[in-house]
């Protein structure tokens, strides 16, 4: 794969499963990139974790906190190309050394937090099956919010805004 071949589409949402594919051609593309699996979503879906750099210098991004801000992962993956890129190339990202920020730097990347509420917000979750049913009682409880679209929670319908602050708490 040469590396002018972009992997991250940005027009169109991810899913799960597309994170898992692009995941995987990212770090066959990009084999310095560091991918774990951290935790795993109430269905069993492996929550993971991206890092570029070495330095001791550390930072953490999430995405798709809210499951309705599917957006967000989009812009996370996109960074993470950019960065590799710029990285490969020995050019700049936004006006600084590539190679600089990740000698000196360690960036944790959580690119889909909520996978189970992603999946229902993008239309994943099959209308009428049991997922949806369950996602759809607990919904029933809050009927201002529009269905699935403002789904933001869980599959327990438990909110994430807590837990990513402790992902990474040493």
């Amino acid at each position: 794969m040469g590396n002018n071949v972009q992997i991250v589409n940005t027009k169109e949402s991810y899913t799960y499963e597309r994170l898992q594919e692009d995941l995987k051609k990212l770090k066959d593309k990009y084999s310095f990139l560091q991918i774990e699996t951290i935790g795993e979503s109430v269905q069993k879906r492996a929550i993971q974790s991206v890092r570029i750099g070495t330095g001791q210098n550390e930072v953490m991004y999430s995405a798709s906190i809210h499951a309705n801000e599917y957006i967000t992962t989009n812009v996370l993956m996109k960074f993470i190309e950019d960065f590799c890129d710029a990285y490969v190339r020995d050019d700049d990202i936004f006006e600084h050394s590539a190679k600089m920020i990740f000698n000196t730097s360690s960036i944790y990347i959580v690119p889909l937090l909520n996978p189970d509420g992603v999946e229902l917000v993008t239309g994943n979750v099959r209308e009428g099956s049991q997922d949806y049913m369950h996602y759809k009682q607990i919904a029933d409880q809050f009927p201002t919010i529009p269905f699935p679209s403002g789904w933001k929670a869980n599959y327990n319908g438990e909110s994430l805004i807590n837990f990513h602050l402790l992902i990474f708490k040493k």
